[in-house]
């Protein structure tokens, strides 16, 4: 009988062509719903100076599993703390330098990335990334730029908003992600998700209509900033839909562009006053190294996190340190919310739980 033979009668294993196995990969990566790369791509995002996530799906690289019960408090911690510490620094301190905060935090990254992948694991996934100077030109970098323009204006809308305000905002983000997605034809609209949309926009009206200490300065730069992180994650979507890049290996490619960045914006901002001010002893460096290693360590957090939790587990912690965040906000600062706000930002939320449970369709 002859080798075809065989494995016609099955006597043989038959060979599945390669190009069928890079198909079912494809079709794998495809299959991951909408909402949950949202949640993979937004997870550093939740910080004033948090750092860039342009992750699609966790690495692959072998690295100690841990999981998502011991891993959610930590990054409920380490996310609430960046916030708070960067409050503290703009609103107490009263070094209300955001563009030279962010570009700290982002050389300080770029160089623990690079110490991170030779002592460590946790970066190996970046060997199976091939970054051609064509694709840094055409993706790495406009996208950088898109991060650094949302850093900087979510930092400075806490210069004029409170923190529990600025997280309200922030709800609308997912709404922002998919009309933009529907104008660049990347998802169909549909009645269901309409709806959602009504109901997230509705509720994030009636928080800001509640707003004792609405300032419309504050207003439109966070919302500047909630386009400029939505076109970014779309732009990851549709420029490196199937690299496989966990919050660590993204950030070891963007920190330091987004620095560069942010470094030839800084002359035309903010100048020399935040040099000047920590010559003066207004901020000294341990403070300014221990806020950018908990944004850091925010991010290595993270990494554990994807990993760890599903799309609903994700968005259900995010839920959480939300309301834990505001609620500190409120007994912490002093920060006056109202019943109207408490109902808008009630209603924003179930059109995000609602957003997240059926899967973004």
């Amino acid at each position: 009988m002859s080798q075809e033979e065989k494995r016609r009668h099955g006597s043989l294993p038959v060979e599945i062509p390669q190009h069928n196995q890079l198909r079912a990969e494809e079709h794998d990566e495809e299959s991951i719903p909408l909402d949950t790369k949202i949640d993979q791509l937004e997870l550093e995002h939740d910080g004033p100076s948090s750092l860039p996530t342009p992750a699609t799906t966790p690495s692959r690289s072998p690295r100690t599993k841990v999981s998502a019960a011991a891993i959610i408090p930590v990054w409920i911690v380490l996310s609430s703390a960046v916030i708070i510490y960067n409050n503290h620094l703009y609103n107490t301190i009263r070094f209300r330098y955001p563009v030279f905060l962010v570009t700290w935090h982002l050389t300080f990254a770029a160089i623990g990335t690079r110490v991170l992948q030779r002592t460590t694991n946790l970066l190996d996934g970046a060997k199976d990334v091939h970054m051609s100077k064509a694709m840094f030109m055409r993706s790495i970098l406009p996208i950088g730029l898109l991060f650094s323009g949302s850093l900087i204006l979510s930092n400075t809308a806490y210069l004029y908003l409170s923190i529990a305000y600025i997280q309200m905002l922030k709800a609308f983000t997912p709404v922002a992600i998919l009309l933009i997605s529907w104008v660049s034809r990347i998802q169909d609209p549909s009645r269901k998700l309409g709806l959602i949309v009504c109901m997230i926009s509705t509720g994030v009206a009636l928080a800001s209509h509640g707003e004792l200490n609405f300032d419309i300065t504050g207003f439109l730069i966070q919302a500047t900033a909630v386009a400029f992180e939505a076109s970014r994650l779309v732009m990851i979507q549709i420029l490196l839909h199937g690299l496989k890049m966990d919050p660590l290996v993204s950030l070891h490619y963007y920190a330091p562009v987004c620095a560069a960045i942010n470094l030839l914006v800084l002359p035309f901002t903010e100048g020399l006053e935040p040099f000047y001010a920590i010559g003066a002893g207004q901020i000294g460096w341990g403070i300014l190294i221990s806020n950018a290693a908990v944004a850091f360590l925010l991010n290595v957090a993270a990494v554990f996190l994807v990993s760890a939790g599903s799309g609903l587990v994700l968005t259900l912690a995010g839920v959480f340190k939300d309301i834990l965040l505001i609620t500190g906000s409120v007994l912490l600062f002093g920060t006056p919310i109202t019943p109207l706000q408490v109902f808008g930002y009630s209603v924003a939320l179930g059109g995000l739980v609602l957003f997240k449970t059926s899967g973004g369709k």
